[in-house]
Formats: C-alpha cells, structure tokens, sequence
C-alpha cells in the first residue's frame, strides 16, 4: 500500500492491481490534484475484495474515494466536470476523514519483495510480483504501452532472473489444486513478460507458435512451456488451440501435475502479452476461486469481452470463447448460460437475459487485438 503525504484532512483513497493499465491512468491524474492519496493492492490484499464490491457493487479496478464518496473508475474519474472534481478535492483539502471511509488493510507495511523463500506457492508470488512491479515502473502514463526495453535493463529484472532459477526446485506433487491454480497462473504471466523480455513479442501466427511452445521455465526438475502451463496443467491436459495432441502422453511425469478437469476460469486470468488479453493480476491461493470468478466478470463487463445486441438479438464474445468452447460446455446453449451464469449483476446482464428468454439469439466473435502493448 502506497501513501503521498499532503496537508489535508481527509484522503482520497484507490483501490488498485499493479499492472493495470487503468489503474496507472487514474492515479497519475490524482497526483496531480495535491491530495493525500492511498493506494491499496487487492493483489495483495485479497480480504478486501468481498468488502470493495459491497462497498461499489463493482468487481473491475480501480475503485476511488474521495474520503467516503465513491466517484467509480477511472473512465468515471476522466469524465468529472472541473467544478465537481474542484468540490471533491476541498472535500478531501477541508473535511476529516468521517468514520464511513472506505477500509485500508490492517497491515499497511509493504512487503519486502527482495526477501528469499522457498515454499512454492510464496516464490511464485514473490516473482509474480517482482515483476509486475517492473511491470507497473514501465507502463506508460496512459497505460497504453510498455518500454520492454527500458524494463530489460532495470537491475530490478536481474533479481527476478535470479529468483526463477529456483523454481527448478519446487516440489509440485504436494500442491492442492487451489495453489496449482495461484502457482501455475502467476508463473505463466511472468514467463509471457519474461519471454518479451528476452526474445521480444510475436509478431505473426508463426512466431506465436514457437513462442507458446518453446519459451519454457525449469520447474520442478521438468521444462514446463507456456502451451504446457496452459493446456497441460491448467486445462486438465487439453489439447490447444491448433494442437494436434494433448501436451502430455500417458507416461509424461508432468501428467501428475495436471489439474483433473479444464478450469474454464483461468481463461480469465492468463496473459498472452497481447492487446486483446484479460488485465494483468497476481493470484493467491487463498480465495482463488474468488479471485478468478471477480476476472470473468470484469472481463465479461468490458466490452472487449461481449457486447449485446438487443435489438439484433446477438451476443458477440471474445474470440476466447470461440477457441476454448469445450471448456464452457461445448454447445452455443451451455456457453451462453455460463456467460451469463459468471456476469456480475449489472444493465449487461439484464440485457443478456432478455436477449436469451426471446430466444433464437445469435452468437458471433470479436475480432482479437493481438499487437502488442510494446513501446518498440
């Protein structure tokens, strides 16, 4: 949790997840405002998740108070007339901050990033964090782009190198599925990052394919790739996207890794480091069915996740759902339930249902952003 120290009474407080995008826009446009302004990680501190949604009746990030008056996101933030942004920064400057403010966490201390460890599930959330954190340094005031370049040469980037050699030493067998979950997701997306790092982004379907299938990590005394991770382990050993076989034979120790069954969720929460991606998160296998759950439906809001079309009676997904349809159900019907099943209650919900009780509603797919956020 950061703090910018001021001379005001109150605070304006954000809840955020680094490495997003939105989050980095909204807080450099507070920081100009001179306002105490506190910034509480949910990655970090997953207990306040339940408690910001009853608070906003929102699962996206970020979520910003002005003391205790909740102005939305950052789309929201953009948006506010001067004179009402005016009025919530002497409300912040002339007012103490009143009993109903929005919660902080308990422990407000940062976390040592440099600290060593060896349990399995805390190194990879220590390296996860790493290098979101490098990611976050680097993210354009916007939060459109990335200078990989830049963050290739942060002494910062050296130490993460260093904590992911010890990830060949991990014990997997021992992992309950929730901390398979947290572990393999978080690995993946730093394996994306790392991967641009050192080879730079895809740029065609063939640099992808050999990208998703060779850029690996050491793990556990095995080569785990990205398409491993993906299909192997966290799609209970699927085949992929153009696979002609499943990752792992029946004599593949990596076999015993794998979850039993597809966890459709995790769709929801892997980044491929392209564009059309959900937001990068860190993951904890504490509530990690609940972390993944708020994902869907923050991607499901967005309308780069679906967008309904009442008056043509059409739903148009990512193309996710498209590529990955067994894994909501295999059929238009089952897929069109689960959307609506993992949407949080809001006038996109309302619209879907009405779209599906008039029946024979038609189903398309998005075109999928797959260029890179990459400043070079």
């Amino acid at each position: 949790m950061g703090e910018i120290e001021s001379r005001a009474l109150g605070r304006v407080t954000v809840y955020s997840i680094q490495g997003c995008s939105h989050c980095v826009q909204a807080k450099a446009a507070l920081g100009l405002l001179d306002v105490p302004l506190c910034d509480v990680d949910v990655g970090r501190h997953p207990e306040l998740r339940a408690r910001l949604k009853e608070l906003t009746g929102c699962s996206t990030v970020p979520q910003i108070f002005f003391n205790n008056v909740h102005v939305g996101g950052n789309d929201e933030l953009q948006k506010l007339a001067p004179d009402e942004l005016q009025r919530l920064v002497c409300l912040v400057k002339e007012k103490a901050l009143p009993a109903d403010a929005p919660p902080l966490p308990e422990d407000s201390q940062s976390e040592d990033t440099a600290r060593e460890t060896d349990g399995t599930a805390e190194l990879s959330l220590l390296l996860r964090e790493m290098i979101l954190k490098l990611f976050s340094e680097h993210l354009s005031t916007d939060g459109t782009s990335v200078d990989y370049k830049g963050l290739s040469v942060n002494p910062a980037f050296e130490r993460y190198c260093e904590l992911a050699i010890q990830l060949q030493r991990v014990e997997l067998l021992s992992l309950s599925r929730e901390e398979k979950l947290a572990f393999f997701i978080n690995i993946y997306n730093a394996l994306v990052i790392h991967g641009y790092l050192r080879l730079g982004a895809p740029t065609n379907m063939w640099q992808r394919y050999r990208f998703f299938n060779y850029v690996s990590y050491l793990i556990g005394g095995e080569v785990f790739t990205l398409q491993d991770i993906e299909n192997g382990v966290l799609r209970g050993n699927r085949k992929g996207v153009a696979q002609l076989r499943r990752p792992f034979s029946k004599s593949d120790p990596r076999l015993q890794v794998a979850l039993p069954d597809a966890e459709p969720l995790i769709h929801f929460a892997l980044n491929c480091g392209a564009k059309g991606c959900p937001p990068i998160k860190t993951y904890t296998p504490q509530d990690i069915d609940s972390q993944l759950r708020t994902a869907a439906e923050a991607f499901l809001e967005n309308d780069n996740g679906c967008v309904v079309d009442s008056g043509k009676r059409e739903v148009r997904l990512s193309q996710i759902f498209k590529w990955y349809k067994a894994d909501f159900g295999g059929t238009d019907e089952k897929l069109l339930k689960w959307v609506l099943d993992h949407m949080g209650d809001s006038p996109k919900k309302a619209s879907l249902q009405g779209v599906l009780s008039a029946g024979k509603t038609k189903i398309s797919f998005l075109p999928y952003d797959w260029s890179s956020n990459s400043t070079h």
